[in-house]
């Protein structure tokens, strides 16, 4: 027996520093947004033969567009300069082809978002994230409905797949200040999944709990919580390796488009098995036990005695 409900604090407290972490990391770097989010033209580029990164950003500056983004991409470029239109981007890939000696410009994926409809897709998209995190709490509320407080259990649910969606961007953050890694709807789309991998798991702990409650194993909500952690470990983590197997092959050998979304899903996806074990179980025995002090003692200090 692994005794998760045992260490609880330890792992609350690392989530949490973890956390900090990741709230400072999009307070000072904030993420960043790409064209489905700013609007503008994205592009992904194959120039034969070869050429360099400096030397594709210093004829694009040349061509009027020293706002262009750059990711190298394998052998191609994925690019992202101000809107242009159809006849504007031909006439950019031959002056390329002029510019860089002559070399084919092959175009293998090209994108263009009008400001206005990048500024709606943002507000739709966080609307969506926040819809779903508020649905995911009433679904809980209500699936639990025969438990005692059963708003805690949903509270619980929605704070663990909050911590997943917070490592995530906090990730993404980092990554756009150290590599201009920007996020876009695909992005979007990998948050939301995220949210219901997350639910999915923490679903299958609590629905067990529910069941060794009812079964009546132990008066102790501890050990009915860490029993069920531990009948549900295996189906959890033989889940998440299938999947992660899946994700590791899309990420290796996939296209660049969807790279980055393989990638938070991966990082969605590894967090959210920790936080159906080690987080959400544990923090469920905390309110229910009213346990603050033992998690927080700075902010729940004991009361001296008269």
């Amino acid at each position: 027996m692994i005794d998760f409900v045992g260490k609880k604090r330890w792992f609350i407290l690392g989530s949490a520093i973890a956390l900090l972490i990741m709230i400072i990391s999009l307070a000072a770097f904030k993420l960043t947004p790409g064209v489905d989010f700013t609007g503008g033209t994205s592009m992904t580029l194959n120039f034969t033969p070869q050429v360099e990164q400096g030397q594709l950003r210093q004829e694009l500056i040349n061509l009027g567009h020293p706002e262009a983004v750059i990711q190298k991409a394998g052998d191609n470029f994925f690019i992202r300069i101000k809107a242009i239109n159809i006849t504007e981007r031909e006439d950019l890939f031959n002056r390329l082809k002029t510019g860089l000696n002559n070399t084919t410009v092959s175009a293998l994926g090209y994108n263009t978002i009008s400001p206005i409809i990048a500024a709606n897709t943002a507000r739709n998209a966080g609307i969506a994230v926040l819809i779903a995190c508020v649905a995911m709490l009433f679904y809980i509320a209500w699936a639990f409905r025969r438990m005692p407080n059963p708003i805690r259990w949903g509270t619980c649910a929605v704070i663990a797949l909050a911590h997943d969606v917070l490592i995530v961007l906090g990730v993404f953050a980092i990554l756009g200040h150290a590599l201009h890694v920007e996020i876009d709807a695909l992005f979007i789309s990998a948050i939301l999944t995220i949210v219901g991998y997350s639910i999915n798991n923490v679903v299958i702990v609590f629905d067990r709990i529910r069941e060794n409650k009812t079964r009546g194993i132990s008066p102790d909500f501890s050990v009915v919580v860490n029993s069920s952690l531990m009948e549900t470990l295996i189906r959890n983590l033989n889940t998440t390796l299938t999947v992660i197997c899946v994700l590791l092959a899309l990420f290796l050998f996939g296209g660049a488009t969807i790279h980055y979304f393989i990638l938070a899903l991966l990082i969605g996806v590894i967090v959210g098995i920790y936080t159906s074990l080690f987080i959400a179980g544990p923090l469920l025995v905390v309110w229910e036990k009213h346990q603050w002090r033992e998690i927080l003692p700075w902010l729940f200090p004991a009361k001296k005695a008269a």
